[in-house]
């Protein structure tokens, strides 16, 4: 009897584990789950994430702040779809696309414009469902972490001090000026300098700019189709495209 009871109890354990309704199979599951995605995450050992589009959710803003601009100098505003079919780097040759004269007004003064109204409303943004999940497990698995941004440098690290994620970067790369021209010479550098073969090291973006960075520096790609580009646009790199970024965890 007494080895009977015993094997009845051990079922009764194992189904509580493994039945998902339970709290215990609610643990297990969870367990199960993280497993699975730190294994998945563990092809790299270098992330390179872009900030602006990537992890931030900024684009409905920089659609609101050009319309305010354009809007002021009796110019027609754009939708977020043009928005999304036009956007690139350099910004300058975006800014023309969308109707911008710079016979009239210097590009550097509507940057200056566009910036400052940027920087009083930014941290009215969110980050990207999932990203800081995302971030926090590559973290947790060891795997190193920087940021690559076209955004002003110091400006970059406040935002992340915002949301607390400093902490979980290496390094942190970004522009001396408000001029957005592009960042693959400082992808190629933070590449180099992180010391990984290539093959290790990835970069996720938002831009066919962040691709080009990419092949410049040695490094794979990822593109994300919920930041400042159409997907469609994003799917001519040829290289994976994911429309959330919890989908990283599970690539």
């Amino acid at each position: 009897m007494p080895g009977v009871l015993s094997m009845r109890i051990a079922r009764i354990c194992i189904n509580l584990i493994f039945d998902d309704s339970s709290v215990f199979g609610q643990y297990a599951a969870a367990a199960r789950r993280h497993e699975k995605d730190s294994l998945m995450l563990q092809k790299y050992r270098h992330v390179i994430w872009d900030w602006n589009g990537t992890l931030l959710d900024d684009a409905w803003l920089c659609v609101e702040i050009l319309n305010e601009i354009l809007c002021a100098r009796g110019k027609r505003p754009i939708t977020h779809r043009r928005y999304m079919e036009e956007f690139g780097f350099p910004v300058k040759d975006f800014y023309e696309r969308i109707g911008f004269d710079f016979s009239d007004e210097p590009f550097e003064a509507l940057a200056r414009d566009y910036i400052g109204k940027y920087d009083a409303r930014c941290r009215e943004c969110t980050l990207h469902d999932r990203a800081l999940d995302v971030v926090r497990r590559c973290k947790e698995c060891g795997i190193e972490q920087s940021v690559l941004s076209a955004y002003h440098r110091q400006r970059l690290e406040g935002m992340l001090d915002f949301f607390d994620l400093r902490p979980l970067f290496a390094r942190v790369v970004g522009l001396d000026d408000y001029h957005a021209h592009g960042k693959i010479e400082q992808g190629v550098r933070l590449v180099a300098e992180s010391g990984f073969d290539s093959g290790q090291a990835v970069l996720i973006g938002d831009t066919i700019h962040d691709h080009e960075v990419a092949q410049e520096a040695g490094a794979d790609c990822i593109l994300f189709a919920g930041g400042h580009y159409l997907e469609q646009r994003l799917r001519s790199c040829g290289v994976p495209v994911v429309s959330s970024l919890g989908q990283l965890l599970k690539m």
